[in-house]
Parts: structure tokens; C-alpha cells; sequence
């Protein structure tokens, strides 16, 4: 038996490969999803089954067909099913050739008569999206839709972020004689509904600083709050290293500038900024807007209290505890045992309570002590004037 993986592309026949064609009149067996089956060009087998998974395709191929085709929408290189069954051919040693197709994504970037080399490409069908992460990329993101997550779902997650005026765009139906593109805001999409064959590409968010952590102080919006000073915060994400993709919490963030700084450092991350004293939220807020770290959920509250709906943290921070850090520590802990843990400590008090929660946890603290001095003009001269001395202690628990 000898089987071709086919894309028939948008779904018209316009958009059918000259390729994907011949295999199909050739094929004395065709497998794919129904709607694609009762899309087929004129000649073809009437020999047909309708099926999606793996198994049940090649159990659909196993039944006598010397030549058998399985069709895919689009193209057979983007989010298609091909790629799983590919294996389970080869498993089996039966031979197979692929035809690639005309995708949604080449669609909708002629019908807009733009490039689609620099976009970001994601898939929001049946499978779990964040399109807030997709859009940090600094480049515009185009999202296969199906399943749950519609253009609704997604141009709301944007919202929620706080990228409701972001420009989108929808294609519905795109090579069919009814295609239709609407343009507007996120916010604009995310109140309409649309059907079910439709894609969303969504422009660029304004991105954070990039450069290498330690900010200059002055760049935050501080007040009267607190805030952890640059070198200090440096030394704060090299200790925690975090990574895109994780959740990191900053408790008692104030100003938000070790929350600002971690979501900037690692894009595609959730970082969850717990407050609980109305000046430094705001403050935090509104950092959190200057900086566009969309990725920043301000939670308002005081822990551990505040820590309870939060998802597990891959690494945590405690600025400030307002006498709740043995509980803060030990949330963190609950909720993921192997989490790494990073505790601002100015008063020795402070010092101490940490490294008795570590002893009783039979956890190994390493501790290290920052003093940082400036120079300070003084008439004609500069003297350096120092900071607070801050103990930094760093739990690595996978170590």
C-alpha cells in the first residue's frame, strides 16, 4: 500500500495543488475529516471514511486500499495532523509521500497584501493559547482559532491584559466566495461572535526595555513607597534565573519594580505582584503600564491570604512580609516543593527568621550581603554615601 498525505488548502478548489490533485484521482481509498471529504474535486473515489485520529485513519487505510490519500485542511506542515500520523506509517513501514498546500496563514496575508515571514504563528485550536504571550513577542501574531478558544476568547485574554485597543484583524471564510475581513481593536472583536472557519492576526504589543537587568531606580514611578534599588534588584533576578514560561511571584512587590524587571526578563512568563497597601498598588499599576509587561497580574491582597488562588510558583521572591513570611515561605512550598526562593532581608531579625524556616525545613540557604554605595556631590567634592546593607537569601531547592 502507498499513501499520500494531502493539503487541499483553503477548502476551494483555487487553492487545490495541480500535485494534491492527481494524488486524489489516483487514490482508491481517501481518509480525512467529513467536511474536507465532502469537498473533493470532481473523479475522485467514492471509497471514503471519515476519520481524524491516528488509529482510526490508518485502520481506515488497512482495509484494502493499494493507494490511499488522507487529506488535510490548509497546508500539511502547519499545525496539521500529519505530524502525528507520519510515526504510526512508519511504524507500520508503509510507504508515504507528502504534498504541501496553500495555508490560512499565506491566505490571509494576500488577501491583506502583507509579508507573513516575521510573524509570530501560533495554534488556538483545541489546544491551550496565550495570546498575551504571543503578541510580547514584538512581531504580529497570527492564531489558528477552533474549539474554545474563538477570536472572542483570545481578543479578550488581550483585554484582560490590557490591550484592548491592540489593532487585529479577522479573516473569515478566506479563499470561499463569501470571505470576509474585519478590522478594529481587540476590545471591538472581543464583543462579536464570528463562524467557525475564521483565523486572527493581531499586531505587535509595545514591548518592555530590553537590556539586562538592574534598571535605573529613576526610570520607575516611585512615591513615598519603598522600592528595591538597582543593584540589589539585579542580584535579586541572576539569584532566582527565571525563565519564560514560568510563574513567578513577587510578595510584597510595592512600586512593582522586581515584578516589572522579572516580566520583562523572562516573556511568555506569569508573574503575579502581591500588594497589599493601596499607594504601592497603584504605583505598581501604573509601572506595570509604563513598562509593557502585559504579563504582570497585579493581585490585591496580603499573604499569604492573597497566595491561595495563585498557581504554583516556579520561583518566588519576598520583598516585604508585614510578619507573615514563615506563611508566605511555606504557601510557596505547599504549592510546589521544588520552587526556588529569593528573601529580601534587611533587618537581621528578618535574617534570622529565614534561615530558622530553612533550618526546619531542612532546606540549604545561601546568603549573601549587598552593600551598595554611591557618590554624592558635596559642594566641589563627591563622597559615596551608602545604602542599607540588604541580605539576600536564595533557596534553590532542586539543588
Amino acid at each position: 500500500m502507498q499513501v499520500s498525505l494531502l493539503a487541499l488548502g483553503g477548502g476551494t478548489g483555487d487553492t487545490l495543488t495541480a500535485q494534491s490533485r492527481t494524488a486524489l484521482l489516483q487514490a482508491d481509498c481517501i481518509v480525512g475529516a467529513a467536511r474536507l471529504l465532502e469537498q473533493l474535486p470532481a473523479g475522485c473515489t467514492t471509497h471514503r471514511a471519515a476519520a481524524t485520529k491516528p488509529r482510526q485513519i490508518l485502520e481506515a487505510l488497512q482495509g484494502g486500499a493499494s493507494h490511499g490519500a488522507v487529506v488535510y485542511s490548509g497546508d500539511t506542515g502547519f499545525y496539521s495532523g500529519c505530524r502525528s500520523l507520519i510515526p504510526l506509517l512508519e511504524e507500520n513501514r508503509i510507504p508515504y509521500t507528502v504534498c504541501a498546500g496553500v495555508s490560512s496563514v499565506q491566505l490571509l496575508a494576500a488577501a491583506l497584501h502583507r509579508p507573513w515571514q516575521d510573524w509570530v504563528l501560533v495554534s488556538a485550536h483545541g489546544v491551550h493559547c496565550d495570546a498575551v504571550a504571543a503578541v510580547s513577542q514584538g512581531k504580529p501574531a497570527f492564531f489558528l482559532t477552533g474549539g474554545s478558544l474563538g477570536v472572542p476568547q483570545l481578543c479578550s485574554q488581550l483585554c484582560a491584559a490590557g490591550l484592548g485597543d491592540l489593532p487585529v484583524t479577522v479573516g473569515e471564510n478566506l479563499s470561499y466566495p463569501d470571505e470576509k475581513l474585519t478590522a478594529g481593536t481587540a476590545a471591538d472583536m472581543a464583543g462579536k461572535s464570528f463562524g467557525p472557519l475564521c483565523v486572527l492576526l493581531a499586531e505587535a504589543a509595545p514591548q518592555p526595555p530590553r537590556r539586562t537587568p538592574g534598571w535605573p531606580d529613576d526610570w520607575f514611578v516611585r512615591g513615598k513607597v519603598p522600592m528595591t534599588k538597582r543593584f540589589v534588584r539585579a542580584a535579586v533576578l541572576a539569584a532566582l534565573g527565571p525563565h519564560p514560561g514560568e510563574v513567578l511571584w513577587d510578595v510584597g512587590a510595592g512600586t512593582g519594580s522586581v515584578s516589572v524587571e522579572l516580566a520583562a526578563a523572562a516573556p511568555g512568563a506569569a508573574v503575579y505582584a502581591v500588594e497589599c497597601e493601596a499607594p504601592a498598588q497603584e504605583l505598581l499599576q501604573q509601572n506595570r503600564a509604563k513598562f509593557h509587561t502585559w504579563n504582570l497580574h497585579c493581585i490585591s491582597g496580603r499573604a499569604p491570604e492573597a497566595l491561595a488562588d495563585l498557581p504554583a510558583p516556579d520561583a518566588v521572591f519576598v520583598g516585604g512580609s508585614k510578619g507573615a513570611l514563615e506563611a508566605i515561605l511555606t504557601a510557596a512550598l505547599d504549592k510546589n516543593p521544588q520552587a526556588r526562593l529569593c528573601v529580601s532581608c534587611i533587618a537581621l531579625e528578618t535574617l534570622e527568621r529565614t534561615l530558622a524556616f530553612c533550618r526546619d525545613r531542612g532546606l540549604t540557604p545561601q546568603v549573601a550581603q549587598l552593600a551598595v554605595s554611591g557618590a554624592q556631590p558635596m559642594g566641589r567634592l563627591h563622597l559615596m554615601m551608602a545604602q542599607n546593607p540588604v541580605f539576600l537569601v536564595t533557596v534553590h531547592c532542586d539543588d
